[in-house]
């Protein structure tokens, strides 16, 4: 809850940081995915290709569905592929074969 009440003031690090934690934990917080999505959607511009591919690894991760997010990363990441290390690259599309969303 501490993190939801707070989100407003999330940059692109702290939301892959705060989604990829609780997913590495393995710490039920379908709430506080489901305001990451909401929140982060219209930031995703200011996201490297590491907060990319860490958040989209969380949500797979934690199985909280989030097909518009997913759309949304890869409406982001297309243009930037040369910008990703080969280990976020595997780490995204990893991220999308588990969470069952097409990649275009």
């Amino acid at each position: 809850e501490e993190c939801v009440s707070r989100i407003d003031d999330f940059n692109a690090q702290d939301f892959a940081n705060i989604s990829w934690a609780f997913a590495k934990a393995g710490f039920p917080a379908t709430g506080l995915f489901e305001s990451i999505a909401i929140e982060a959607q219209p930031r995703l511009g200011e996201f490297k290709p590491q907060n990319l591919a860490n958040t989209a690894w969380a949500f797979a991760t934690a199985d909280v569905p989030a097909p518009q997010l997913f759309e949304a990363i890869a409406a982001e990441a297309q243009p930037r592929l040369r910008e990703f290390t080969a280990q976020a690259l595997a780490n995204t599309a990893w991220a999308f074969a588990t969470a069952d969303v097409p990649a275009p």
